[in-house]
């Protein structure tokens, strides 16, 4: 299903047929990935009386099941600034478009006061040349070495996982993308005191009280994603999917589509 795209002034080739779902899924075993201290989903069925929503106990033509689940700890998700912000701002309302030209890059966190770091020159020599090209993009996707598949089943709660330093996310940000997806389950420290330094940078955020105007309330961090090795870094055409919640955050379904004129 090969398709021709124009976007910003650029004929893209891709390949419909062969998507790269860089999400992880949800579920209610304890494959399921965890962050911030909370139990695993629960998917079960609606019990009303003797009757149960599953077609299995013989009660129900149909499996009705409830669904309860945190946006941020439990897997791929996509917010808005509206997760840092005393003022309400849904996901929903802040992204609109959802098809964008994405770099993949591939780091190393470096080690820094003990913590795992992704740092400035991580950044920087990874866009090197792309931004000496001056190739605009509008997403960047960070995936972090190694890349080990229990990725996507880790329990991260009082881990320290790796970060992105405030001076990473300022250049990002400088550097003119929009959205930003990772594997770890935030771009900030775990415990950093409440200074949120990475969210507050990438979203141009000086004030969570009484928001700024040049604040980006069309800019989106997505996290907890996993891209497989084979997956090779480079130019891309991203799909952005989210769930329709009037939420700072939403489940979301990140796909690539390789660009076959690169």
């Amino acid at each position: 299903m090969l398709a021709t795209i124009q976007h910003n002034n650029q004929a893209i080739e891709v390949d419909l047929s062969k998507p790269i779902d860089i999400s992880i899924p949800l579920t209610n075993t304890d494959e399921n990935p965890i962050a911030w201290y909370i139990e695993k989903p629960v998917i079960e069925p609606v019990i009303f009386g003797d009757w149960i929503g599953k077609v299995s106990e013989g009660k129900s033509s149909t499996n009705f099941n409830n669904i309860f689940f945190n946006p941020h700890g439990h897997g791929t998700h996509t917010e808005c600034l509206g997760h840092i912000t005393r003022e309400f701002y849904s996901v929903n309302q802040s992204l609109k478009q959802f098809i964008f030209l994405a770099e993949l890059i591939s780091v190393v966190p470096e080690m820094q006061g003990g913590d795992l770091v992704i740092t400035l020159d991580n950044i920087s020599t990874a866009l090197d040349v792309i931004l000496k090209l001056g190739v605009p993009k509008e997403a960047l996707i960070i995936r972090t070495l190694p890349n080990f598949k229990i990725k996507k089943s880790l329990k991260y709660s009082n881990t320290n996982p790796p970060y992105l330093n405030e001076d990473a996310a300022l250049f990002i940000r400088e550097s003119g993308i929009q959205h930003l997806l990772i594997d770890l389950p935030s771009v900030d420290k775990e415990h950093d005191e409440r200074k949120l330094l990475a969210h507050k940078a990438f979203w141009n955020v000086t004030d969570v009280n009484n928001l700024n105007a040049e604040a980006r309330l069309n800019c989106t961090i997505t996290e907890m994603i996993f891209v497989a090795d084979e997956v090779k870094d480079g130019g891309y055409l991203l799909n952005l999917q989210i769930a329709s919640f009037e939420n700072d955050a939403s489940p979301s379904k990140p796909v690539l589509y390789a660009i076959l004129n690169d």
